[in-house]
C-alpha cells in the first residue's frame, strides 16, 4: 500500500498526551457563533444575503496573508451581526442571543487566552451598524455597556471609546444608560467587577484603579465633546452613586476625588458637584460633637488612625474584603444608635454603659477620619486650582482619540506658561461658587464645626475674597430683615468669629466691621429707649434676638482685636473740633456703655464665656467695668438658676436685670451661647491648611498679672475655665440633627455689590458702609 495514501495506517496516529492535549480537550469559554453561521448560511432556514455570500467566496487577495485574514474576520463578524439584527427584527432570537452572549464574559482561567482581541472585532463590527440598533436590540447595548472594558488592553479601550461615542451620537436614548455605568465605575467598588471577570491586562505594569479611572474620565470628556447637554443627564447620576456616609473612608475619598476631577473639565457641574460634596461633609460634621482631646483620651493615641494609603494606587483585584461590607455599615449604624440613645435596661445597666462608651467613641473617631480625609482632598483641589493659572479644558479632547493616555492623568503635565488673568478669573469663579454654597447650605446648618473652614481658607487667598465674605455676612446679619432670625444670628456669629480668628483680616477691615455692628446696636438701643419712654407696649424678647447676637459679636471681636480698635490719629476727621479730651478708642465703641447698662441686659443673655472674657479684657484695657453687673445678674431672682419666678415685680428690679432667658426663647438662647463657627481646627490631616492663617487666643490674650486681686475675686474660680475656653474652643454640648433652611436659590450677581471696603477697583460699595444702620 502506498505509504502516502490517506488510507494508510501510517496516517492513523494516536493523539499526543501532555498539557497541550488537555488544553484541547477542555471546554471552550463559548462556542464561536461564526462556525455555526457558516453552516447555517447554506440552509434555507438561515439564508445568507448576497453580500455575505460574496464575502465568503471572494478570491485570495494579493496583499499579505495576515492582512487578508484580519479583513476576512472583520467581514465575517460584520456579516454575522447584520444577520443577527435582521433575524431579531423578524422575531427570531437565536442568532441575536448568541451575539449578546459574546459580551457576557465569564471568569477565565490563568492559561486561557485573553478575550480582548475577539471582543475588539465584535466592537469594530458593531461600530459599522450603530444606526441599525433599535429598541428591540437594547439587551445587546446593555451587555456591551456593562462589560468591564476598563480592564482590557489599550487597543480595545480605544475601539470601545470610539464605539460609545458613535452610539450616544446616533442613539441619544442610550445616553443615560452609558452615563449610569460610568458613574458607577467611579466608585470604590467598581474594581470588584473586574476581579469577578478575571480578565488579564496585556500591559506589563499592574492594572491600578488610577488607570481604570483615567479611562473613564477620558470617555466622559469624549462624550462631553459630542453631547453638549450631557451635564444635565450626568449630574443626578453622580448624586445617585455618591457613597452613603456609613461607607468606608476609602469609598468616600475615591468617589470625591473623581468628582473633583470632573469639575476640572466640566465646569457646568462645578457648583452642583461642590455642593454635593459639602453636603456630605456637613452630614458627617454634625455627628462630631465631642472634643478631639476627649476622643484621644477614650481611644488612645495609637487608635486614632490617619488615612495614608492612596486608594487610587490599589491594584485591581487586591482591594481586600473589609472595604465596604454591609456588616461594617450595619455596625456603624448600630454605633450611631447607641450614641444618640439614652435608653437602658436590664440589671446590667452600668456594665452595658461602660462597654458602650468605647464603641460610641470608635464611631465618632471613624466619622472624624472620614471628614478629615474629605476636607483634605477638597483643600488639595482648591490649592491646586490656586497654583494652576491655566484653566482646564471645558469640553472636547486634549489629545486625539488615537493617542488616548493609558497612564494616570494626575501626574505633572508640562505646558506653556499660563495666562495669569485667566487663572485669576478661574479662582474668582470658584470662590463665588463656594460662597453661594455657603449661603445656601453651610450658613443654615447649625453646629457644623469644620466644613465652614473651606470658605475661611479660600478667603485668605485674596483680599478681595475676604472683603466680599465679610460684606455678605454683615449684610445678612444687619440689613436683610426678611431673613429668618436664626440665619441672621448665625451670620453675626460668623462675622464675629471670622474677624477674630482670621490673621489676614487687617486693622482697617476690623474697624469697618466693628463700626457697622456698633451703629446697628446704637439704632436698636435708641428705638428701645424711645418705646420705653413713650409707654407703648414692648415687643417680645424674641424680637431682640438679633440685638443679642450682634452684641455678642462685638464682645468677641473686642476680646481678640482690641489693639486694632484703639484711637488712630490718622482716622480723625479733619473738620472735627480738636478741643476737649480725646478717647483712646474709636468713636463707634462709645455705644457699648449704653448697651451694657440697657434694660436688655446683654451681659446676662450672651454666652457666659464671651461675657467673662469681655469683662476681663475691657477692664484690663480701661475700656469698661462690667463685674458689678455680672455679680448683680448672679444674685438676681431672675437669674437662669430660678426660671419659675414671676415677672410681676419687674418694675421694682434694678435696671438691667429684668430679662430672663426663657422670655427670649430658650432655643435661640442656647444657639447664641454655643455656636462659635471658627473655633480651633483640630482635624490632624487637613489642619495644615488652617495653621498659617488662623489666630490662636494665646497670641492675643492678656496676661493675668495685669489684673488686680479684686477683679480676680469678682471673676471667681471660673476665670481659668473661661481663659482656656478660647484657646481650646468653647465647649459645645450634644446637639440634635442639623437645621436647614429651604432657600435653595443662588446668590447670583448680588455678591458683586457686597464689600466692607469703601471704593475698591472692581468692587461696589456695600450698603453696610455707605449708609448708617437704622
Amino acid at each position: 500500500m502506498d505509504p502516502h495514501s490517506r488510507l494508510s495506517q501510517f496516517n492513523n496516529r494516536p493523539p499526543k498526551a501532555g498539557p497541550n492535549q488537555r488544553r484541547m480537550e477542555a471546554p471552550l469559554r463559548t462556542l464561536d457563533p461564526l462556525d455555526n453561521y457558516k453552516k447555517k448560511s447554506a440552509s434555507s432556514k438561515y439564508p445568507a444575503s448576497s453580500s455575505t455570500s460574496s464575502l465568503l467566496g471572494r478570491p485570495i487577495a494579493t496583499n499579505s496573508r495576515v492582512k487578508q485574514d484580519e479583513q476576512y474576520r472583520k467581514d465575517m463578524h460584520l456579516a454575522f451581526i447584520t444577520n443577527a439584527l435582521q433575524q431579531k427584527a423578524k422575531g427570531i432570537s437565536d442568532t441575536f442571543d448568541e451575539l449578546v452572549d459574546q459580551f457576557n464574559l465569564k471568569k477565565t482561567t490563568g492559561d486561557a487566552p485573553s478575550p480582548a482581541p475577539q471582543l475588539r472585532l465584535w466592537i469594530l463590527a458593531l461600530s459599522n451598524v450603530v444606526s441599525r440598533l433599535e429598541r428591540c436590540h437594547s439587551t445587546l447595548i446593555e451587555a456591551v455597556v456593562s462589560m468591564p472594558w476598563t480592564t482590557m488592553d489599550t487597543s480595545f479601550v480605544k475601539s470601545y471609546t470610539s464605539f460609545i461615542g458613535m452610539l450616544v451620537s446616533a442613539k441619544p436614548e442610550y445616553l443615560a444608560t452609558v452615563l449610569g455605568k460610568l458613574a458607577h465605575g467611579l466608585t470604590y467598588q467598581s474594581g470588584l467587577q473586574a476581579l469577578d471577570a478575571g480578565l488579564p491586562e496585556s500591559s506589563s505594569h499592574p492594572l491600578t484603579r488610577r488607570v481604570v479611572y483615567d479611562r473613564i474620565h477620558y470617555l466622559l470628556r469624549h462624550l462631553l465633546s459630542l453631547v453638549p447637554t450631557l451635564p444635565s443627564t450626568l449630574q443626578p447620576l453622580l448624586v445617585q452613586h455618591f457613597p452613603h456616609k456609613r461607607q468606608s473612608q476609602g469609598a468616600q475619598v475615591t468617589y470625591i476625588r473623581n468628582l473633583l476631577r470632573i469639575m476640572e473639565y466640566c465646569p457646568q457641574l462645578a457648583d452642583r458637584i461642590l455642593a454635593t460634596i459639602v453636603d456630605r461633609a456637613l452630614q458627617i460634621d454634625v455627628e462630631i460633637q465631642c472634643e478631639m482631646e476627649e476622643l484621644e483620651e477614650q481611644l488612645g493615641q495609637e487608635e486614632i488612625e490617619i488615612f495614608d494609603l492612596d486608594p487610587f494606587d490599589t491594584i485591581v483585584g487586591q482591594e481586600g474584603e473589609d472595604s465596604d461590607s454591609e456588616d461594617d455599615s450595619d455596625e456603624e449604624g448600630a454605633h450611631l444608635s447607641d450614641l444618640s440613645s439614652d435608653a437602658g435596661g436590664g440589671d446590667d445597666d452600668d456594665d452595658a454603659e461602660a462597654e458602650d462608651v468605647p464603641t460610641d467613641f470608635k464611631h465618632v473617631n471613624d466619622m472624624v477620619n472620614k471628614l478629615d480625609a474629605i476636607l483634605k482632598n477638597v483643600f488639595d483641589h482648591f490649592n491646586q486650582t490656586h497654583a494652576m493659572t491655566d484653566p482646564p479644558v471645558a469640553s472636547g479632547l486634549s489629545t486625539p482619540l488615537s493617542e488616548i493616555p493609558m497612564t494616570p492623568l494626575d501626574s505633572p503635565n508640562p505646558s506653556p506658561p499660563p495666562d495669569p488673568e485667566e487663572g485669576k478669573a478661574l479662582r474668582r469663579a470658584q470662590f463665588y461658587t463656594l460662597l453661594s454654597i455657603f449661603d445656601r447650605v453651610i450658613l443654615r446648618t447649625f453646629k457644623s464645626r469644620y466644613t465652614q473652614f473651606l470658605v475661611f481658607w479660600y478667603s485668605s487667598l485674596d483680599p478681595e475674597f475676604s472683603d466680599v465674605f465679610q460684606g455678605m455676612l454683615v449684610s445678612k446679619a444687619l440689613l436683610e430683615e426678611d431673613q429668618p432670625a436664626v440665619t441672621r444670628a448665625a451670620a453675626a456669629s460668623y462675622i464675629a468669629s471670622f474677624v477674630s480668628r482670621a490673621q489676614f483680616v487687617d486693622k482697617e477691615n476690623t474697624r469697618r466691621v466693628m463700626a457697622c455692628l456698633c451703629n446697628f446696636l446704637k439704632s436698636r438701643v435708641d428705638i428701645f429707649d424711645a418705646v420705653t419712654l413713650s409707654g407703648a407696649p414692648q415687643a417680645s424678647m424674641a424680637h431682640h434676638t438679633i440685638f443679642y447676637a450682634v452684641t455678642q459679636a462685638v464682645f468677641l471681636i473686642f476680646c481678640f482685636r482690641w489693639r486694632d480698635l484703639m484711637y488712630d490719629p490718622e482716622d480723625a476727621d479733619e473738620h472735627a473740633p480738636t478741643n476737649g479730651p480725646t478717647s483712646k478708642w474709636m468713636s463707634e465703641l462709645d455705644v457699648l456703655q449704653r448697651v451694657v447698662l440697657s434694660e436688655l441686659n446683654p451681659l446676662k443673655m450672651c454666652s457666659s464665656n464671651v461675657v467673662m472674657q469681655f469683662a476681663k479684657v475691657a477692664h484690663s484695657t480701661d475700656f469698661l467695668y462690667c463685674y458689678s453687673i455680672i455679680e448683680s445678674n448672679k444674685r438676681s431672682d431672675y437669674a437662669p438658676s430660678q426660671p419659675n419666678d414671676s415677672q410681676q415685680n419687674s418694675a421694682s428690679r434694678l435696671r438691667g436685670l429684668v430679662i430672663h432667658p426663657a422670655l427670649a426663647g430658650s432655643s435661640m438662647h442656647t444657639e447664641l451661647n454655643t455656636f462659635f463657627p471658627f473655633d480651633p481646627y483640630k482635624l490632624p490631616r487637613s489642619s495644615a491648611y488652617i495653621q498659617g492663617v488662623y489666630r490662636e487666643w494665646s497670641s492675643v490674650a492678656i496676661d493675668d498679672d495685669d489684673e488686680d486681686e479684686d477683679e480676680d475675686e469678682a471673676e471667681s474660680d471660673d476665670e481659668e475655665h473661661y481663659h482656656a475656653s478660647f484657646d481650646g474652643g468653647i465647649a459645645v454640648p450634644q446637639s440634635s440633627s442639623p437645621s436647614r433652611g429651604d432657600d435653595t436659590d443662588g446668590l447670583g450677581a448680588s455678591f458683586g455689590g457686597m464689600s466692607i471696603s469703601p471704593a475698591r477697583p472692581g468692587l461696589a460699595v456695600s450698603r453696610s458702609v455707605a449708609m448708617s444702620v437704622s
